[in-house]
């Protein structure tokens, strides 16, 4: 199944090649292009994975689990350890299936290119690292003709998300398969929810809400002899320039949703957030508060905390003229209501999981490449990145930040990304009391 179906938001992927000018003829996707990035049947489809960490090493087991032939043929990461560690796990697993001497497992932060460069126009690559280095290794992927499932999230700031819209404009040239990894769009009885409020059973939506909110994040210990760089990598989900704040790196998914249920994207927002208890010494806001406006004037409001012993809730509501509903990532049963008020005799429509999403999703890449079905989530995925970008900016801030002025900014969290090496100076240093910088709203520059 088409994850997009009838319920995709409005730059859907018939519009993104009507709008790019990059969509090919039939004669010339027949003639040359085909041939090199189109797999059948009985060809053996060879698996890169960039970034072996838990999600990466899932991401590679369930693109092993598809129909094949595939292949696990290189994997790359940061850490030594990451990646004998996943080549041990997948090798016991999918024991015909894992083809990676030594010679094959690359570690450091040029590795990908080695690892990308072992393979052949058609095969494919997933990307599993920290988010910052998501646009450098989509262009490289793209540019040797590879097909491509990247993690959320997918870039960290403007320029990244520019890089990789351009990555999937040439990727569209190419005919290349690109599949994000918002995975709730591959959650069928998410998108039976979606589909039924598109259709009109809540009436028209006026509100929807965002919700992350959990216990704290933790924060990894430097091991002795750990370079600075090593341990922000490591810990990337609490160094902003890393993974692009909290607000984007956990709460993307349920962003997505909102912007699926309205069908539309935000043209601004306003925010706020801070360290209010945290005292790790990193970069991490402990909550967010974002309130998005979309074109018609209706609001999206994201909320997201990371606090010991406060409230929690995890997952979407969305306020109809005429119900509600409950529903996304952090909710099980998929919920209908007549009223706004959710309780059990005012619910009208339930559904339960039905399926694993992250197989689904490369299920859905494998199909699309093998059969040769068109298949490219890059500027979806891209705009949800700046979905998120924007609220951090704004919340970072103190400001209104419009949507034109979010995807204009040249502002780089980590300037000269390309050539950071494994001995390069951290892209933030702490001070002299072990301090990281941290946003201050009123005073920080996002522009």
């Amino acid at each position: 199944m088409n994850a997009d179906n009838k319920s995709q938001p409005t730059s859907s992927r018939r519009d993104f090649l009507k709008h790019s000018g990059m969509a090919l003829s039939g004669a010339a996707l027949a003639s040359g292009l085909r041939t090199r990035v189109h797999a059948t049947e009985n060809n053996t489809i060879k698996v890169v994975l960039i970034g072996c960490g838990g999600r990466g090493t899932g991401a590679a087991a369930n693109a092993l689990s598809t129909p094949g032939p595939q292949k696990l043929w290189a994997l790359c990461d940061f850490f030594e350890g990451r990646v004998q560690t996943s080549y041990r796990g997948l090798s016991e697993r999918f024991k015909q299936a894992v083809d990676v001497p030594p010679e094959r497992r690359f570690v450091g932060l040029d590795g990908y290119r080695q690892a990308i460069d072992t393979l052949d126009p058609g095969d494919v690559v997933l990307l599993a690292t920290a988010p910052a280095f998501r646009p450098i290794h989509l262009e490289y992927a793209v540019e040797k003709g590879c097909h491509v499932f990247m993690e959320k999230s997918f870039a960290v700031d403007a320029p990244g998300v520019r890089r990789v819209l351009r990555a999937g404009e040439q990727a569209q040239e190419k005919n290349l398969k690109i599949v994000g990894g918002l995975n709730q769009r591959y959650r069928p009885e998410v998108q039976e929810v979606v589909r039924r409020i598109h259709d009109g059973a809540i009436g028209d939506v006026v509100t929807c809400w965002a919700y992350r909110q959990h216990g704290p994040l933790g924060l990894r210990p430097r091991a002795a002899g750990m370079s600075e760089l090593a341990h922000q990598i490591q810990n990337y989900s609490n160094f902003t320039w890393v993974n692009g704040s909290f607000l984007l790196d956990w709460l993307i998914h349920n962003l997505d949703v909102g912007c699926w249920i309205k069908n539309a994207w935000p043209v601004s927002a306003q925010g706020q957030g801070g360290r209010q208890v945290r005292t790790e010494p990193d970069q991490l806001f402990d909550h967010y508060a974002v309130e998005y406006r979309f074109a018609d004037g209706t609001r999206m409001f994201a909320q997201g905390r990371h606090m010991a012993n406060c409230w929690g809730f995890f997952g979407n509501i969305a306020h109809g003229s005429q119900g509600s509903a409950m529903l996304g990532e952090g909710i099980g049963n998929q919920q209908l209501y007549n009223s706004y008020d959710q309780t059990a005799e005012n619910r009208v429509w339930q559904q339960g999981p039905s399926g694993d999403s992250y197989q689904l999703e490369l299920n859905a890449l494998f199909a699309a490449i093998r059969n040769d079905d068109p298949m490219n989530e890059t500027e979806r995925c891209a705009k949800t990145c700046l979905t998120g970008i924007l609220g951090r900016m704004a919340s970072e801030s103190g400001q209104m930040i419009t949507w034109d002025q979010a995807i204009a900014s040249d502002l780089e969290l980590a300037p000269g990304l390309d050539d950071l090496t494994m001995d390069s100076e951290a892209p933030v240093q702490a001070d002299e009391e072990g301090r990281y910088p941290v946003a201050m709203p009123g005073f920080t520059t996002v522009l």
